[in-house]
Formats: structure tokens, C-alpha cells, sequence
């Protein structure tokens, strides 16, 4: 093997990357993934409870996935090894720049000019969602910290996730979304659904309209995931909407607790990375907590089997 492929040669190791050393990164990255995933709901159709408008993980980073554009695709995605932004269209176009210290607001802009450049013509709302103060981004000067290792990392957190959380997915036979990268909350997500509609939720998240929480939690649900927040090292969460009368009582794996104040489960990311079998750990969180909203629910048997 050379060297070349030697490098390039898959980790699956469990990095460690703590919350507090990449604070001005992380707040900086959200406001990218902000930017870019709103150019993508500018043009994709509507999907229920908003699973248009997500990234995904990629083999290089976080990514769009295609876009229809006037009878054409395009995609932009964040290259987290070379760490560039590169926005593409089918026709072979592509506009790249470096990802670096800079701005928001600069960032904001370069995004723009890229697809000019490539005959992408875009209007989005440009001022961030569920955060506070929702600074508008070509007024952002303020985030323009660009940690090229720390984001790898983050990126290698979200890929042993996306696995993990691609396996719990697949044994549900009822509906289930995708494993998808919510730029809103800069969480990863899989929900399931027990296929009842949910009382109307009441709103209220920081910058962001309360229909748009409305159709997400429009139908009863069981949703986990995983967030860089709510421990040392981020965390895997879980939650139900509605939330059934003893869902916080319910035994999970050591580790793992329930939040009152967010109103979710946590199992702490390093408590998974220090297990004998992370792997088998978050399944074992996973399917607990699913097991409590879809038994304290009293689910329909017809809504999928784990």
C-alpha cells in the first residue's frame, strides 16, 4: 500500500472532540450549514415535516444532495477533508472555494457568487433560524472562526452517528425518515412515526415561524439523534412529541438520563466513546427510548416493529 492510499485509509475510531475547544468554530460552521441549506429549500418541492430542506452525510462531509434548478440539478457541499465549498451543476460547472477563518458574512457572500457564476439565480431569507439573536448574515462579522481539525472531527462524530442511527432506522417497518442534518439545530436526526395525528404544536422556537413546527410535528413521533451540545463532547438524544405521562421515569442504559430542562433523553457522547461497544451502547439508548413512547404511547401495533 502507498502512502497516498495509506492516508487515506478509513477511521473508525470515535474522535474526541469537546464542546467548549471548538465554541467559536461551532457557531461559525452553524451559520455556514445555515446559508447553504436554505439555498436548498429555495428550490426543492415541499416534503412533509420538512425533509426537503436537510444535508446529509457524505464520504467527504455534509452535502445538499442534488437540487432541481430550472430543468437542470446542482449540489453544494462541504468537503471536510480538503475543506472547500463546492458547488456544482450537472452540465460539469463547478465553483469552489476555500473553507477558512472568514466572516459569515463573507462566507454569505461567496456562496452567492459561486452560483452566479454557474447561472444559479437565488433568493433566500438571509437571517438564521431557532437561534438568538438572529444576527442577518451579510451583517455577521462577528462568527469567523474556522477550526479546520476541530470541523473533521465534528464531520467524523456525525459519520459514526449516521451509522449507528442507519441500523436503528432499518428495523422499523412503519414510516421513518431519513437520517438527515438539520442546519435549524445543527442536529442529526431519525424519526419514527406511530401514524396518528398530534395535538398542534404550540411554537414558539427562537426565530422560527410556528408553522414550520407545526407541519414537522404534525404527527405523533419518536425522534433521536445526535447533537454537539448537552454534554462535554456533544450527545445522543431522544424524545417523543407528545410526550407520555411517565416517558422520564422510564429505565435507560447507565449513562444515559433524562433531561427536564430540554425535555429528552441524553447519553452523553463520551460516555458512548469510553464504552467496551459504542456501537451496541447507543443502539441499546435508541431502542429504550423508542421502547418507552411507542408502550407509554400505547402506538397502534401497525406502526412499525423494532
Amino acid at each position: 500500500m502507498n502512502a497516498t492510499a495509506a492516508s487515506a485509509a478509513p477511521n473508525h475510531a470515535w474522535p474526541t472532540l469537546t464542546t467548549e475547544s471548538w465554541g467559536p468554530t461551532r457557531a461559525t460552521f452553524h451559520m455556514f450549514t445555515q446559508i447553504v441549506g436554505k439555498v436548498r429549500l429555495a428550490f426543492a418541492p415541499m416534503v412533509n415535516h420538512w425533509w426537503q430542506v436537510p444535508l446529509y452525510v457524505t464520504a467527504r462531509g455534509l452535502s445538499t444532495g442534488a437540487v432541481p434548478y430550472e430543468g437542470d440539478v446542482f449540489d453544494i457541499e462541504f468537503d471536510l477533508l480538503a475543506h472547500r465549498l463546492s458547488v456544482r451543476r450537472s452540465d460539469g460547472r463547478e465553483s469552489v472555494f476555500a473553507l477558512e477563518p472568514m466572516p459569515v458574512s463573507e462566507f454569505y457572500r461567496r456562496v452567492l457568487d459561486a452560483l452566479a457564476e454557474l447561472g444559479v439565480e437565488v433568493s433566500i431569507h438571509a437571517r438564521p433560524n431557532e437561534v438568538d439573536p438572529a444576527v442577518p448574515f451579510a451583517d455577521d462579522h462577528e462568527n469567523c472562526s474556522y477550526d479546520a481539525p476541530a470541523v473533521t472531527a465534528f464531520w467524523r462524530q456525525l459519520i459514526q452517528a449516521e451509522r449507528v442511527l442507519t441500523v436503528f432506522r432499518s428495523r422499523f417497518t412503519g414510516k421513518v425518515s431519513p437520517v438527515h442534518f438539520f442546519w435549524g439545530a445543527m442536529d442529526l436526526a431519525v424519526t419514527r412515526f406511530s401514524g396518528r395525528e398530534a395535538p398542534e404544536h404550540p411554537g414558539g422556537v427562537p426565530n422560527c415561524p410556528d408553522r414550520v413546527m407545526v407541519e414537522g410535528y404534525s404527527h405523533e413521533i419518536s425522534s433521536a439523534g445526535f447533537w454537539p451540545g448537552g454534554g462535554a463532547e456533544g450527545a445522543f438524544y431522544s424524545y417523543a412529541y407528545p410526550g407520555p405521562a411517565g416517558f422520564a421515569e422510564w429505565e435507560v442504559p447507565e449513562g444515559a438520563f433524562f433531561s427536564r430542562e430540554l425535555g429528552e433523553f441524553l447519553l452523553p457522547y463520551e460516555v458512548v466513546r469510553a464504552s467496551a461497544d459504542p456501537d451496541g451502547l447507543v443502539l441499546e439508548f435508541l431502542e429504550a427510548t423508542y421502547d418507552a413512547a411507542r408502550t407509554l404511547g400505547r402506538w397502534p401495533e401497525g406502526a412499525g416493529a423494532a
